[in-house]
């Protein structure tokens, strides 16, 4: 990890020219809200990495790590609750709880991280720590991972998709700008829909009920009517540009994008296998999204935030998990897709290891960020590997620590983005991809044993 500092030049921040309103005003009268999504602009280009999308499946609220990837039997019903049994994985050696029985089946797909750890237990800090990298700062917002990749292998690499080059399946995870001081073209495309409902849609692509693309077509050939007026009024270059965005505006929802939201034409052997459930279509909307080429998806599945209840809850929540996170690495695997898909499984941090037993809880696990675990697979990180090791209650990181910056180091390096580059500001600070270390900010390096 870097530990010194290097000068950065400085980018100035445009505002909205007259044509990126105009640009607005025509997706208005198409109902959509692209903005600065199909907008797009070049910075240059990162270098070929290992990894060419990321799948981050965010369990918001902190999955237990003891109820799932780091089984601590002989600690006790204190600690365990009912889930007294850990099973062997198809990799000697590793073991998950027995509320992973699919997972245990490929555990050579994966690797897990059960030293991970930082220090908060707030859910805001926790989770802007794991989806940034960095710690937190008065000074500045800093962009997510997701954004960061988008700008990287999105606006400045040589992607050419239709679709945005970060989607967030439904929603966003953070609740913060996930953009942070980069551009807002930067910032994730939420799907928004529902996707327990059989009749799931994406709400921002498809278009209403009634629009058909015929009536689409006529409402682009009624705008270009419409324009000619102001076209004799603007310059070509303008024009040219205005065209091109009308273009790819339609074509997200008229042309060959939109068939990759629709999941109807997956055979129904497959979406059983996934689940028909939130988490299984929002997985295989991932793994559709990956085969379009798309950089960064996320996948946004919380509920994990369990003071009360928590074993009742964890008995509806883990196999609906265990069920989609299985059947999207092998789906993954078997379409040669896993080779170049890192998929990061996690949440800001875990519940207590000890159970809550008192009242008013009577059962449930409080925020725990000291000791958690996150699974990570494909683009180059090696399978049925364990990093990081915890005490026999699960409480504290005993054997190599990982800090998020570790983490997300790592997977830009996987991706071709230098971990030590520097990112755009709009008042030309200094800034980098992943910020430096040392003092008072902890590291246990890259992950380079399963890389």
């Amino acid at each position: 990890m870097r530990k010194s500092s290097r000068h950065e030049a400085s980018r100035t921040k445009r505002g909205m020219r007259r044509r990126d309103f105009l640009r607005t005003g025509v997706l208005g009268m198409l109902g959509l809200t692209l903005g600065d999504l199909l907008k797009l602009e070049a910075y240059g280009a990162p270098t070929e990495g290992k990894a060419k999308s990321v799948i981050w499946l965010w369990m918001g609220g902190g999955p237990p790590h003891l109820d799932t990837f780091d089984p601590k039997p002989g600690a006790g019903p204190d600690y365990t609750g009912p889930y007294t049994k850990a099973i062997p994985t198809n990799v000697p050696g590793i073991q998950l709880c027995q509320t992973m029985p699919l997972m245990a089946k490929i555990a050579d797909k994966y690797a897990i991280i059960r030293g991970m750890t930082h220090h908060s237990n707030g859910h805001e800090t926790a989770a802007y720590m794991m989806l940034t990298g960095t710690m937190p700062s008065d000074e500045m917002v800093y962009p997510s991972i997701g954004s960061v990749v988008a700008l990287k292998k999105g606006y400045e690499g040589d992607y050419k998709g239709v679709l945005p080059p970060f989607i967030a399946v439904t929603q966003p995870p953070g609740r913060f700008n996930m953009a942070g001081f980069l551009p807002n073209k930067c910032r994730p495309f939420a799907t928004g829909g529902y996707p327990s409902s059989p009749s799931f849609r994406v709400s921002a692509i498809v278009p209403a009920a009634g629009m058909t693309d015929e009536r689409l077509k006529e409402r682009e050939a009624l705008l270009q009517d419409v324009d000619t007026l102001g076209r004799e009024l603007r310059d070509d270059t303008t024009v040219a540009e205005m065209d091109a965005y009308q273009k790819k505006a339609y074509s997200l929802i008229t042309g060959d994008a939109k068939k990759a939201f629709d999941l109807s034409g997956e055979k129904k052997e497959l979406q059983d296998r996934y689940g028909q459930t939130g988490l299984g279509r929002m997985c295989l909307l991932a793994r559709r999204l990956v085969e379009n080429d798309v950089p960064f998806i996320t996948v946004s599945w919380g509920g994990w935030d369990t003071h009360k209840k928590h074993f009742e809850t964890m008995d509806k929540k883990l196999p609906e998990l265990d069920q989609a996170f299985s059947a999207l690495l092998e789906d993954l695997d078997q379409r040669g897709l896993l080779e170049t898909t890192i998929v990061f499984w996690g949440g800001e941090f875990s519940g207590t290891p000890k159970v809550a037993q008192d009242p008013p809880w009577g059962g449930g696990r409080h925020h725990f960020c000291s000791a958690f675990s996150v699974v990570v697979a494909g683009g180059g990180f090696k399978g049925g590997k364990v990093v990081g090791e915890t005490d026999r209650t699960g409480e504290k990181v005993v054997k190599r620590p990982v800090y998020p910056w570790d983490l997300s180091a790592s997977i830009y390096k996987l991706l071709g983005i230098d971990p030590n580059g520097r990112l755009p500001h709009p008042r030309g600070r200094v800034v980098y991809v992943t910020p430096p270390t040392g003092g008072t900010i902890a590291s246990g390096g890259m992950l380079t044993e399963i890389m």
